[in-house]
């Protein structure tokens, strides 16, 4: 498993140091490296670059901290904080971010982290292999969709919309958190808008799905991984 990672840090010898020590580890692959916070927010907020697994983040920023940031982002995407002060570990832990490094920090520290990461990404998808549905919130009760059930998800601005066998459900959530809440022997991200259950597809033509009475675009940046994942001929 590879984790691609995002570093945000406003220290140039900060960014370098972790670059090295991402390089340096077989499981992580560096994507970017940002030196503000405001330029990670539209790059982490914007559904299309879901390539994102991980991000090291500095916690003391200007225009925007990086505890504003963990907070706009709800849990969206694995954080390990870097900062030199270790006050903030707590506020940090309350966000549910991952680890907290403190500089500074030898390699042997941040592969804890990395690896604490990495073994939290595989039981996501393990437990997600071994269910075979999920409960969403519709009023004042949880329906339970079975996997089977449910042909596609799509994006509705800060909500997605769960299209179903029996109707559909929207639910206040990213697209990448559903993502990663469903099993990829069974889903595919298609596009930036669209989540699909490749047992419900109908035909494949000229890049499009349809499943049901729906057609649906597939993006460039993810039709050669949805291809590998079905069995044509």
């Amino acid at each position: 498993m590879i984790l691609n990672c995002m570093i945000v840090d406003d220290d140039e010898m900060s960014r370098l140091l972790v670059s090295k020590f991402v390089e340096q580890t077989d499981f992580l692959n560096l994507t970017h490296v940002l030196d503000n916070t405001i330029e990670a927010s539209n790059i982490l907020i914007d559904e299309k670059n879901n390539d994102i697994d991980l991000v090291f983040l500095d916690v003391e920023m200007p225009e925007m901290t990086g505890l504003d940031l963990a907070k706009q982002l709800k849990n969206t995407y694995p954080i390990i904080f870097i900062t030199s002060k270790k006050e903030y570990a707590i506020e940090a832990f309350e966000d549910n971010v991952l680890d907290y490094l403190v500089k500074p920090f030898e390699y042997t520290r941040f592969l804890k982290s990395a690896v604490k990461a990495k073994e939290q990404r595989e039981k996501e998808l393990k437990y997600a292999e071994k269910e075979d549905h999920l409960f969403v919130k519709s009023g004042s009760k949880f329906v339970r969709i079975p996997y089977e059930e449910l042909y596609f998800v799509e994006a509705l601005a800060d909500y997605v919309i769960f299209n179903t066998v029996k109707g559909k459900y929207i639910v206040h959530h990213t697209m990448k958190g559903i993502e990663k809440r469903l099993p990829v022997s069974i889903f595919s991200r298609v596009h930036r808008s669209y989540i699909v259950n490749r047992n419900r597809i109908n035909h494949i033509e000229d890049f499009n799905i349809a499943i049901s009475d729906k057609v649906i675009p597939i993006g460039a940046s993810y039709k050669e991984a949805f291809l590998e994942k079905v069995n044509m001929l």
